[in-house]
């Protein structure tokens, strides 16, 4: 099974850090953020990962190389300018091959393990779904959430009354879901997501550990802090 790291982001939200130094690089707990993630898909067999960049996008491959330090086979996928989420996947399509695959956004930090892709992706195989997202409590800095998730698994668009939940920026995804996207301009995922939604083809679990969406500095200290402490 192969992996993506959603990495070409800019990082608005998080200037002056991300004007010299890619969001991704972003130091916390030690190392940056992204070497987190590659080290646990490492250690989950998941040694096949692609990660697309875009704002010093250079700078990004050459601190990474080929993965070799972190026994990981790394492809990149550059973008000029920036595809969004659907975009940049459809793009590296070619890359991750015809089986379902896990994306990770780049700029998160989750102990959901990445062991149980394999039976995700396995759940899409078997059934009709064209992904399944893992989701998770909403937090302060977005109270209204995503999605709702009904008893039987199905992702379901929110609704008055039910209780909301947060996508957490980790699926698993089959590459159907992305035919109708070129890959030559920009496109984002939540329409891609809600069109299969109206399907019921989209599965989803709750996640209750820990997870940190860093999109402002106040946010990558705290999860330092926690890191550190």
């Amino acid at each position: 099974m192969k992996a993506m790291i959603l990495a070409a982001g800019r990082g608005q939200r998080m200037r002056p850090l991300t004007d010299h130094t890619p969001k991704p690089l972003l130091q916390v707990g030690g190392k940056p953020l992204i070497v987190w993630h590659i080290e646990k898909l490492v250690a989950a067999g998941l040694r096949d990962i692609v990660i697309n960049c875009a704002w010093l996008g250079e700078r990004l491959q050459a601190a990474l190389g080929t993965g070799e330090q972190f026994g990981a086979r790394l492809q990149w996928s550059p973008e000029n300018p920036a595809l969004e989420t659907a975009g940049g996947i459809a793009r590296a399509l070619p890359k991750l091959g015809s089986d379902p695959f896990l994306v990770v956004n780049g700029d998160i930090w989750c102990d959901w393990e990445f062991q149980q892709a394999s039976a995700m992706a396995e759940q899409l195989r078997e059934s009709r779904a064209l992904a399944w997202l893992l989701l998770v409590n909403n937090p302060p800095h977005h109270t209204e959430g995503d999605f709702c998730l009904d008893t039987r698994g199905n992702v379901q668009e929110r609704s008055a009354g039910a209780s909301s939940l947060t996508f957490s920026g980790i699926g698993v995804y089959h590459p159907q879901l992305f035919e109708s996207v070129s890959g030559a301009e920009p496109a984002p995922l939540a329409p891609l997501l809600r069109n299969a939604i109206r399907q019921n083809r989209i599965v989803g679990t709750l996640h209750h550990g820990q997870w940190y969406d860093i999109g402002t500095p106040e946010r990558l200290q705290h999860l330092d802090t926690q890191l550190t402490s």
